[in-house]
């Protein structure tokens, strides 16, 4: 329980000068984002998912069949999308590959102002979206991921990827006691999984609820506090200045 305990309190409020500084907390929101934004893709712009890319793999399947209600147009350009914001992302984190908080904090930024056209798209556009407003809708949040998915792979904190939790739930039966290990890194994978299904608990209440674009508001003030966070952990140093 000591060792459950200490890894929540690593995830969730690191020491100071630990390895990993804030980015376990700051990686946390993402993955609270990456539930807010996939509730309102599938739930909004019909079966897409704009951060889960496997699954996206699975609804072209189906829609190549002729499965009705999936679109081969959808999830080609969800794919597509999501490959050119890992890529932009990628090339960035090169020019940034020993200053990770500046790397998560430009991104994270990037993604807040593609949010932010997001939001307005769904605030003003009328319900069903029609296809014109979707498909940007579609590029914009798919973009905005595949960078988000990017940069936290060049970050590699352990067990907080932001988006793939197939891994992650398989780590946790996997190292469990019961299959004759430690149980180690368990809390902070339950809390990863904790906050994808918070963050899309809460987009789905919202658009079924309340209004479509809300998913999208919050998803964007998440968003700007980790960039500010990040931002703020970079030494002042003239180098390190963007």
């Amino acid at each position: 329980m000591n060792a459950f305990l200490t890894d929540v309190r690593q995830t969730i409020a690191p020491a100071r000068g630990s390895k990993d500084g804030l980015l376990p907390p700051l990686l946390v929101g993402l993955t609270a984002v990456t539930g807010l934004v996939d509730a309102f893709s599938y739930l909004v712009l019909g079966h897409v998912f704009v951060a889960n890319m496997t699954g996206n793999i699975v609804f072209l399947a189906f829609a190549l069949a002729g499965t009705g209600g999936f679109s081969v147009l959808a999830s080609l350009l969800a794919l597509a999308c999501f490959a050119a914001g890992a890529l932009a992302a990628g090339r960035l984190a090169r020019s940034l590959a020993s200053r990770r908080e500046l790397l998560l904090g430009v991104t994270a930024a990037a993604q807040a102002l593609i949010l932010l056209v997001a939001v307005i798209i769904a605030a003003v556009t009328a319900q069903p979206v029609p296809a014109g407003p979707r498909y940007a809708l579609i590029v914009l949040l798919s973009a905005a991921m595949g960078a988000q998915n990017a940069t936290a792979r060049k970050l590699a904190v352990p067990d907080l990827t932001t988006t793939v939790l197939t891994l992650t739930i398989t780590g946790v039966a996997a190292d469990s006691p019961l299959a004759g290990a430690t149980g180690a890194k368990a809390a902070r994978r339950l809390i990863s999984v904790a906050a994808m299904l918070l963050g899309a608990l809460v987009g789905a209440l919202l658009v079924l609820h309340i209004h479509i674009a809300f998913p999208l508001v919050i998803a964007l003030l998440v968003l700007a506090a980790v960039a500010l966070t990040a931002r703020s952990q970079v030494p002042l140093t003239p180098d390190a200045v963007v």
